[in-house]
Parts: C-alpha cells; sequence; structure tokens
C-alpha cells in the first residue's frame, strides 16, 4: 500500500531510487537515455511516495502548458457539441492534459476575445468545433499554435479538418432500404441551407438513381424538428400514397415521421420503413419503433482531432480533409419488403 507523503518532492523520489535528481526527472518523462531497470525503479519510488509531479513546472521546462484550447459558436446546439467534447477530453485526459472551452456563441467580437485569452495563456494548441460539416474562413493565421478543425471545414486547404461523412452515411441507408426490397423510397430532411442537408440528400438521390429508383417527390427539406417530420411524411402521403420507406435527415425529423404514420394507419416497418440520422439516443431508442439510424460518432470526431492535434505538436501536421466513416444502426424500424 502506498504511503501518504505530504510535500514530496522529486529529490524524495531520487534519494529512495538511489538515482540522481537529473535521472529521475528523465526517468518519469520516459527519455529514451535511462536504462529500464533505472526507469522501473524509479516508477517504484514515485508510486511508493505517492509523487505527483508538478506539473506547472514541467510546463516551463517544456515550453508547453499541456492544456488546448476549445473554440466553437454551438455550444447552445448541445446535441452536437457535448459529445464532440467529451470525445476530445477522454483523448486529452488520456495524456494528462487539460481543455478550456470557449463559445463564442457567432459572435466575431467574442470570438477574437477568446483567441486573444487562450494564447495569453498559453495554450498547445486549438481545436474548433462546427456545427453540421459547414465550411467556415480559417482562423490559423491568426493562432501562432497548431489548429484542427472539426465537425467544420477549414476554407483553407493547408488546414486539417475532421468532418463526418454525411454522404458515405446517406449512402448506407440507401443500400439498407434497397436491400430491403424497398423501391418507392423518399427522403425528408432539415433546413436546406445545411451543408450537411443538401451533401445527405444528394449522395441518398445518387444512390438510388444508380440502382435504377426514382426518389420520390425529391427531396422535402424543412425544420429539423418533430414538427416538420409529422408535417412533411402527411403532405408526402397525400401525394405519393405507395411510398414504402422514407429516409429522414435527423433522428428528430423521424421521431415525427413515425409519430403521423402511427396515426395514418401506416404500419412500421411493414408498410413503410424508416431510418432516421444521427443515432440521438433520445429519439432513436425512444422512438416507436425503435429506429434504425446512421450513426456519426461524435465522440469519435472529437477524439480524432486530439490525436491529428498530438501529431501537429510532435511536428508531423495533416492537411486536408479527413472524412470518418459513419456506420448503421439496426433498429425495428426497418425490414424486409412483404409481398405485394
Amino acid at each position: 500500500m502506498a504511503r501518504q507523503h505530504a510535500g514530496v518532492t522529486l529529490a524524495d523520489v531520487a534519494q529512495l531510487a538511489g538515482v540522481s535528481l537529473a535521472t529521475a526527472s528523465k526517468a518519469l518523462n520516459a527519455r529514451a537515455e535511462v536504462a529500464a531497470s533505472t526507469r522501473e525503479r524509479v516508477l517504484k519510488a514515485a508510486e511508493e511516495l505517492s509523487f505527483q509531479p508538478n506539473v506547472l513546472a514541467q510546463g516551463l521546462i517544456s515550453g508547453q502548458t499541456r492544456t488546448v484550447g476549445l473554440l466553437t459558436d454551438e455550444l447552445m446546439v448541445a446535441r452536437f457539441a457535448i459529445p464532440v467534447l467529451l470525445g476530445a477530453e477522454n483523448a486529452l485526459g488520456s495524456e494528462q492534459m487539460s481543455v478550456l472551452l470557449c463559445d463564442a456563441r457567432g459572435d466575431a467580437i467574442r470570438r477574437r476575445h477568446y483567441i486573444r485569452t487562450l494564447i495569453a495563456r498559453r495554450v498547445d494548441g486549438f481545436i474548433v468545433l462546427g456545427d453540421g460539416n459547414e465550411v467556415r474562413p480559417s482562423l490559423s493565421k491568426e493562432i501562432p499554435v497548431p489548429v484542427v478543425y472539426v465537425y467544420c471545414e477549414s476554407d483553407d486547404p493547408d488546414d486539417v479538418s475532421i468532418l463526418a461523412d454525411d454522404a458515405g452515411g446517406a449512402r448506407l441507408a440507401a443500400e439498407h432500404l434497397i436491400s430491403l426490397g424497398r423501391r418507392r423510397i423518399a427522403h425528408i430532411s432539415g433546413d436546406a441551407s445545411y451543408r450537411a442537408a443538401q451533401d445527405r440528400a444528394t449522395a441518398f438521390g445518387q444512390a438510388l438513381e444508380e440502382a435504377g429508383l426514382p426518389l420520390v417527390g425529391g427531396p422535402r427539406f424543412g425544420q429539423w424538428s418533430q414538427r416538420w417530420g409529422r408535417q412533411g411524411v402527411v403532405s408526402l402521403l397525400a401525394a405519393h400514397p405507395d411510398v414504402d420507406a422514407v429516409f429522414c435527415g435527423s433522428d428528430q425529423i423521424a421521431y415525427g415521421v413515425t409519430e403521423a404514420l402511427r396515426e395514418l394507419g401506416r404500419d412500421i416497418p411493414d408498410d413503410i420503413a424508416v431510418v432516421g440520422y444521427d443515432n440521438w439516443e433520445a429519439f432513436a431508442a425512444e422512438s416507436r419503433p425503435a429506429l434504425t439510424t446512421v450513426d456519426v460518432n461524435l465522440e469519435r470526431l472529437g477524439a480524432s482531432a486530439v490525436r491529428h492535434l498530438f501529431a501537429a505538436l510532435d511536428g508531423n501536421p495533416s492537411r486536408g480533409v479527413v472524412r470518418q466513416p459513419t456506420r448503421l444502426v439496426l433498429r425495428e424500424s426497418t425490414g424486409v419488403a412483404p409481398p405485394r
């Protein structure tokens, strides 16, 4: 059992391990010039004394503060920002690094203030978090440390941007519905001004076209809401009553679609199969029936951004767009089309 010592110093560790102060420091920092047996002895002594290194002192020596600034405009849209933040924080925590979160709330003046503040705090790098894979002006020239963009794309091709593969996710949905024998397939999505909505709609329509199938009624854009899901599917079926599958641009929309279909007396999935997008548990798992959906794995996006930031800090920066694959989560809202 470790002995609890108050005010234990590196000198105490060195003395217990029988090495010099410099050797103890090198061993604790995993320097290559220390023999394995010596490092093991030092680590054992540190554990026995419950030694906690002085992070501030280490920062002064290394020139790093072991902190990262995370800058977002979208914290109020917690559905997207929080999971990405959690993924980044977990990855940083495993390396004993901390994150400072700043929400500019879409205000350019506030954003510049936070950039200056984070630079003054000598953060080692920045993660810029967006909403919906949109293209945004690069901030890298204002920031003297490495910058990684996540869930948004910098307009500077020399920056690295980590995106969810929205086109790939839409293709997964299309291929799944086609494989189930669905032939009258429609698409109800959110705000057409969102790049993610356009990318999903375009890729979904192309996948159907390649299979020789029409996109029934064309893509229907509206709000990212349950209300729009209900309204959208009612108007869709009024014009095209033979629809047998609907791909929705979000789980929230899909939840509204399933509500309306039940009210209309349509069975899910026998009459109409429904696929959502995002794998938002609050809607996907609680829908009746539970939703088959495309998972963009936002936490993994955050962790991937941290990995690219670490690579840049090690002198191996990436550039360009990195599209993270999505996956299809199968639940009860889809099934094989019954014989007609």
